[in-house]
């Protein structure tokens, strides 16, 4: 019995220092990480910087160019205006002693017309400004979302799910959105996909009733090989044709991919997971915040991928079959047997 207490004694003080270690090991890693981290933005802003002075520049050189060829027209119409005031005083003079001097056609077309119509336009810039702009901040947006994703796997100690038990939503999927082919069972909260050597043109999916809202946390049990687990505006229910209808695929959804590795899709991009992910999947999403998380769910929470976005319409957890991701057709017969091919889903209960 000593022997054993001590014997616990020791478990738990080597896992003290383990876990001092692995504090230490992270706050180290965390502060070059910062360090590179103000490195890069310093970089970057230097760039940014750079190319401002670059665009400045070319604005100003143009600038000088155009008011360069500008003064020369305006000391050239100078000119002119003055050899025609001359000619003007000499044939008032003359024509007081009614002498006859070779005409010349002062109304003829001279260099000084080149200006007619001249406008200084700066709208095309203005939008070529506008647009780098957008595209920037849509950059930004993307690698942003990327690198949060990143930094929310650093865990010392792993999540339970306990950690999101608070934050659990029912929902219930909605009859209404399901095409016939698919069946609704458990108080419709399982969906179910079978087909007999078929070939099934997509959408192939079905929206929950309830939306989310504030914090919510909900589970899913998949089976089968094409199950998309996904967040979506409504706006596409039943409309979307093809892979345009399917869940990832437009941006107004968010879709986990389950097989036959874990892939995330949006607004068609493709994003490996390089995780494994168990047969119950996790889904947070802290609508305020605009952030979306998938996990993988067993002992532990392993986070799978995390999106920062910005949520503008309500939002509804949504289900939908595929064949690969990348084709618009599901084909089912893919052992040569005559047995029937089932995928599922089922909402789980706290």
């Amino acid at each position: 019995m000593q022997r054993t207490t001590r014997q616990k004694i020791q478990e738990k003080q080597k896992t003290i220092e383990e876990l001092k270690q692995a504090v230490n090991t992270l706050k180290h890693s965390a502060q070059t990480a910062v360090e590179h981290n103000e490195k890069i933005f310093t970089e970057l802003i230097l760039s940014i910087k750079k190319r401002q002075h670059e665009v400045t520049q070319l604005i100003r050189d143009q600038e000088r160019t155009e008011v360069s060829r500008a003064e020369g027209l305006l000391e050239q119409l100078e000119a002119e205006i003055a050899d025609l005031q001359r000619r003007d005083t000499e044939l008032d003079q003359h024509s007081h002693t009614e002498q006859h001097l070779p005409f010349k056609n002062l109304s003829a077309s001279s260099e000084s017309e080149e200006s007619s119509g001249m406008t200084v336009n700066h709208i095309g810039l203005r939008k070529s400004l506008t647009d780098l702009k957008q595209h920037f901040e849509d950059f930004c947006q993307e690698e942003i979302s990327n690198i949060i994703s990143v930094v929310a796997r650093i865990q010392i100690l792993p999540l339970t799910r306990n950690h999101f038990k608070q934050y659990f939503c029912s929902f219930t999927l909605d009859p209404n959105t399901a095409i016939e082919h698919l069946v609704l069972s458990e108080n419709n909260r399982q969906m179910t996909y079978t087909e007999h050597l078929g070939i099934y043109k997509f959408p192939c999916k079905v929206f929950c009733k309830e939306s989310v809202f504030g914090r919510c946390y909900w589970e899913v049990e998949w089976n089968g090989g094409c199950v998309h687990i996904s967040v979506s505006y409504k706006e596409i229910s039943g409309r979307g044709k093809g892979l345009v209808g399917m869940f990832g695929n437009n941006n107004t959804s968010w879709s986990l991919q389950c097989f036959p590795k874990p892939v995330f899709w949006h607004k068609s991009i493709k994003t490996e997971i390089p995780r494994p992910l168990s047969s119950r999947v996790g889904v947070f999403v802290d609508y305020k915040a605009g952030t979306l998380s998938f996990y993988s769910v067993s002992d532990t929470v392993t986070l799978l991928h995390r999106v920062q976005t910005t949520f503008t319409q309500p939002l509804y957890p949504g289900f939908c079959f595929s064949a690969s991701g990348s084709g618009d057709q599901l084909n089912l017969d893919n052992s040569g047997s005559n047995t029937n091919v089932f995928s599922s889903v089922k909402l789980c209960d706290p």
